[in-house]
């Protein structure tokens, strides 16, 4: 509305150019504080009139209370609010306290007193523990636990100021303190509070800290060798032995042959390993460096580990000395067994006249040659060629087989093809065609399947190249298939599958008359045996039948067939001469072949037929009933 109208219906007046309907910010923070504060727009930024009220009018509109017949009660303004993390800002209860840990690898010490100070800050009720950094204690110090609330129980519950005092034990994380001390402003706070505190307890100090603290008295050690006359006298005398460290009870181990000298001037020890060319060592030039090598130990605690860096002369009760030294005779320093087999001109006099010895027979170290052992090797696993198998046994990194080059060079390209039939149970691969090529550059095998249409079998690749084995042969000593084997009429086993060779190419005869020489006289002859018909027909048809006139007979032939009234089933046709061929030659008895034409009705007395049986005939009784299907 206006100013001056009242808020009541007719009198406002709505401006339909305002969009902007948003209310003005009351919500701020002040140096890190939330607080509330009047709208300095109204709606959409309208401007607000001057006669709003007041925030001290406010605060008595809100303290107001019932009207009474002699005016309001007034009633005071609610008292400031402080919050805690205001009021004890910077307020710390400081706690002097002590726990004591267990030291489990320690002959000296069985438990330890580690002094801390606890610290809980009243702004938010948080606690952490600090441990005084002690320089060169060799433990992790400062801040034990970081600051936060620390729970009580497992209810959920956290530690709170009147859970302390002092002379009590508190425990957080499993780690219990003893409280004994605090400060001045601890104690007037719980006091103030209205929490009695307990009388001060004296801290307890680490026994093993003080132990340290006292004076080490010094033993006196009785009278001994002098030192410095030892020097004097043995300077640059070194008696030399000729040992053997035998190592071979370690994986890789050998026979090392070393040189143990004995310095008589500070009775030190020094061991060298004697190296040679191409012994495959690294050549450092000493194994065991000079030092005093102790021989017996004093008796240890047995909870103590035996594993020290530094031995110190009062664990060691007797050490090393040159009577502990002679030919033959295994020593053992520091772990390693040395066997002395030999020493020097100037030791054996050292001997011969400090302690009268005077055998000093050499011990014969030699190895003895050890006999070669023979290389077992393993059976065929059946995976590749046993060729290819064989070279994982003969070295580490193996090698491919090595191949005939000059065969390979001189057979190139030179290939010999068969048909083969599948000998196989299943009525299915009765019929199965196969062509196997025998690769002479590398005496190889691969079988071929010409695709059917309509057969079911989708044919291609059945054997990818490789040397077949012949049945019977061993994996050790195996036997692969020749060309000589390859006859008509064979059965050649594949991996379990037995094929039956039906026929081949005019290659294989051309190139076993060329080689006569190379091959059985039974595998030319078989080859020559069933190429012989097939030459009498092109001998016959070359001589006595143009190849035109053949063609026009084929076709008056089909015509005649066509003109019978039963349809004709060439299938079943084919499917009854291959059964009838049971060598696979593809010839027939020419009574053989007129009863099975008869059977299906084919008219053999006509002209035309009698004249393309005569065609297909080879002599007097055989049929070519392929050239005639």
């Amino acid at each position: 509305p206006g100013p001056g109208l009242p808020f009541l219906p007719g009198c406002a007046i709505k401006d339909p150019t305002k969009t902007s309907f948003h209310r003005s910010q009351t919500l701020d923070f002040k140096n890190g504080y939330a607080f509330s504060r009047l709208p300095r727009e109204g709606v959409g930024g309208d401007t607000l009139f001057a006669n709003q009220l007041s925030q001290d009018e406010l605060d008595d509109l809100c303290t107001k209370g019932s009207t009474l017949t002699y005016g309001q009660v007034k009633r005071s303004a609610p008292s400031s609010f402080t919050p805690a993390f205001v009021a004890y800002d910077k307020k710390v209860l400081k706690f002097d306290a002590y726990f004591q840990e267990e030291v489990a690898i320690s002959a000296e010490e069985h438990y330890r007193i580690r002094q801390v100070g606890i610290y809980y800050y009243l702004e938010d009720d948080s606690m952490c523990v600090i441990e005084p950094k002690v320089k060169n204690s060799g433990l992790v110090q400062g801040k034990l636990m970081r600051r936060h609330r620390v729970p009580k129980n497992e209810q959920g519950d956290y530690y709170h100021w009147k859970d302390l005092n002092l002379g009590i034990d508190l425990t957080m994380y499993g780690r219990t303190y003893r409280l004994v001390n605090c400060d001045s402003f601890t104690k007037v706070f719980l006091e103030s509070q209205g929490i009695e505190v307990n009388p001060p307890e004296e801290m307890v100090s680490d026994p093993y800290t003080e132990q340290r603290r006292t004076p080490v008295q010094k033993p006196n050690a009785p009278a001994g060798p002098d030192p410095f006359r030892q020097f004097l006298t043995y300077d640059t005398k070194v008696l030399r032995f000729y040992a053997i460290w035998d190592d071979t009870n370690c994986a890789f181990g050998d026979h090392h042959p070393c040189i143990i000298h004995y310095f008589l001037a500070d009775d030190t020890v020094e061991v060298r390993e004697v190296h040679r060319r191409n012994d495959g060592r690294d050549p450092f030039p000493v194994l065991m460096r000079r030092q005093r090598l102790p021989k017996t130990f004093v008796d240890k605690n047995k909870n103590f580990p035996s594993c020290v860096l530094e031995i110190t002369d009062h664990e060691v009760q007797e050490w090393y000395s040159p009577k502990d030294f002679a030919v033959g005779k295994s020593i053992t320093l520091l772990g390693r067994t040395f066997l002395i087999y030999d020493c020097d001109k100037f030791t054996q006099d050292f001997y011969r006249e400090k302690y009268g010895i005077t055998d000093f027979q050499p011990v014969d170290v030699n190895k003895k040659p050890t006999e070669k052992a023979p290389q077992v090797i393993p059976p065929y696993n059946g995976f590749g060629i046993p060729e290819d198998s064989l070279q994982n046994c003969l070295s580490l990194f193996p090698k491919p087989p090595r191949k005939d080059i000059i065969k390979m060079l001189e057979n190139n390209l030179k290939i010999l093809r068969y048909q083969v039939a599948l000998e196989s149970p299943v009525p299915e691969d009765k019929n199965r065609r196969f062509i196997l090529s025998y690769f002479l550059s590398d005496d190889t095998i691969g079988i071929y399947e010409p695709p059917v249409r309509n057969s079911g079998i989708p044919g291609g690749k059945y054997l990818k190249r490789t040397k077949v084995t012949k049945p019977g042969s061993t994996p050790e000593n195996p036997i692969y298939y020749e060309p000589s084997d390859f006859t008509i009429g064979s059965t050649i086993e594949v991996f379990g599958h037995r094929f039956v060779i039906t026929d081949a190419d005019e290659y294989v005869l051309n190139y076993l008359e060329r080689n006569a020489e190379s091959f059985p006289a039974a595998t030319l002859q078989s080859v020559r045996d069933h190429f012989r018909p097939r030459q009498v027909v092109v001998e016959t048809a070359s001589s006595g039948f143009p190849k035109k006139d053949l063609d026009d007979l084929i076709v008056e032939v089909q015509k005649e067939l066509k003109l019978r009234h039963e349809p004709f089933n060439t299938r079943k046709f084919h499917e009854a001469f291959h059964h009838f061929d049971t060598e696979g030659s593809g010839f027939l008895d020419k009574t053989r072949f007129l009863n099975v034409c008869d059977r299906f009705h084919v008219p053999t007395s006509t002209i035309l037929l009698k004249k393309l049986i005569d065609y297909c005939s080879c002599g007097e009784d055989k049929v070519n009933y392929r050239d005639f299907l």
